[in-house]
Formats: structure tokens, C-alpha cells, sequence
């Protein structure tokens, strides 16, 4: 599903009539915006019932390029990470 079919799903499930589909875009994209910023903070976003958005750190390592065997660093950075909820899970 992309974000076009998201959006016209939630509209025809949730049947939200005085909600046209760039008003419901508007709002999809201010909450994934509000995510971003949250996470980029350094604070988590929990959506009780869905799952946890959080933000990690991975340590640098030392890995082998497969095309030549050669032995390569690869540095340390820093991810997005989701983390389902228990119900979701479940669900699952």
C-alpha cells in the first residue's frame, strides 16, 4: 500500500465526509512530520495499541566488502527504529 491508497482507505473506512483526500494528506503529513522531529530530538513516540518510534544508536564495526574480501570499517550512526506493541504483535 502507498501513501495515495492509505489515504484514500482511511477516508473510505473510517467514511470521514468532510475530509478531502489533500486535507487528509495535510494530516498524514504533519503527524510523520512530528514523528521525524520527536525522534530526531532524541525523544520516543509511543502510539499505545501500535508500537513505539525511537531512536538508536549503532556502534561502529568491522565489515568485509563481498565482492573483494577486503576487510572495511564501517562507522558508527544513528537510526530511526519501530518497535511494534504487544497487541499488534499479537494480532500478528
Amino acid at each position: 500500500m502507498n501513501r495515495k491508497e492509505l489515504i484514500e482507505t482511511v477516508l473510505k473506512e473510517k467514511e470521514i465526509a468532510h475530509l478531502t483526500k489533500k486535507d487528509a494528506d495535510a494530516c498524514l503529513n504533519a503527524v510523520l512530520d512530528t514523528i521525524k522531529k520527536t525522534i530526531k530530538k532524541g525523544d520516543d513516540v509511543s502510539l499505545v495499541g501500535f508500537g513505539t518510534f525511537c531512536k538508536v544508536k549503532r556502534a561502529a564495526r568491522m565489515g568485509v566488502n563481498p565482492s573483494t574480501g577486503e576487510k572495511i570499517k564501517i562507522k558508527a550512526k544513528t537510526l530511526p527504529k519501530f518497535r511494534p506493541g504487544k497487541a499488534w504483535k499479537e494480532m500478528m
